[in-house]
């Protein structure tokens, strides 16, 4: 037999996440003993070959930022999509990510990916809709559907069309201005500063927003 403890571990849940699917009636003590809960191996194991669907899923919060320069913007969106989930009452956990919206081997991005496919995830939530990727966001979309799993967007403020545009042409030419070297990576780099100046002004593209340097390549 083991304690709710050891249980937790052997199934990769925490402790908390074994109460509830007590709770829910799903995976049941063997032997109950006052406060302790005590499991058989053999429950534990049945449990795991289960269909992914019939257990426990949780709502994942997915946070990304461009950079390692970004990390307070970070910071903040962590914390607003967290006063969110909270706010609904549901158990939660938050994925947080570093690197363009366009680069799809992100550790956090392919955690998240796994986890849906695996069946864990019951919504995907992220503040803002290119914060999940810049391109690809509806193919995204479409494969966790297949998976029970929405994407449920905070913030559907839409943008200006051309704000739109110009983002999308700097993350394009931030990647490829990565694979360049000296002088046409400079004018890469230029061309990019010109185009956050037009989107965002001049204060803040010198502050270095979204410009390409190694942390994005």
């Amino acid at each position: 037999m083991m304690s709710i403890g050891k249980a937790a571990k052997y199934l990769g849940l925490s402790i908390g996440q074994v109460r509830r699917l007590d709770k829910l009636g799903v995976l049941i003590p063997s032997k109950p003993h006052g406060q302790t809960r005590y499991y058989s191996q053999e429950q534990l194991d049945e449990y795991l070959r289960k269909p992914s669907q019939t257990r426990e899923r949780v709502v994942i919060g997915y946070c990304r930022v461009s950079s390692n320069k970004q990390k307070d913007d970070l910071q903040r969106q962590v914390e607003t999509v967290r006063l969110y989930l909270a706010a609904q009452g549901k158990p939660f956990e938050i994925i947080e990510d570093v690197g363009s919206g366009i680069n799809y081997t992100k550790q956090g991005l392919q955690q998240l990916l796994k986890r849906i496919t695996g069946g864990e995830v019951e919504k995907v939530v992220v503040l803002y809709k290119d914060r999940l990727l810049r391109f690809g966001y509806e193919l995204f979309e479409q494969v966790s559907a297949l998976y029970r799993t929405p994407i449920e967007v905070i913030d559907k403020t839409p943008k200006e069309e051309q704000r739109e545009l110009v983002e999308d042409l700097v993350q394009i030419i931030t990647v490829f201005s990565c694979r360049l070297q000296g002088k046409r990576a400079h004018k890469a780099r230029k061309v990019v500063k010109e185009l956050v100046q037009d989107l965002q002004g001049p204060a803040e593209a010198d502050s270095g927003t979204d410009m390409p340097d190694e942390d994005q390549c």
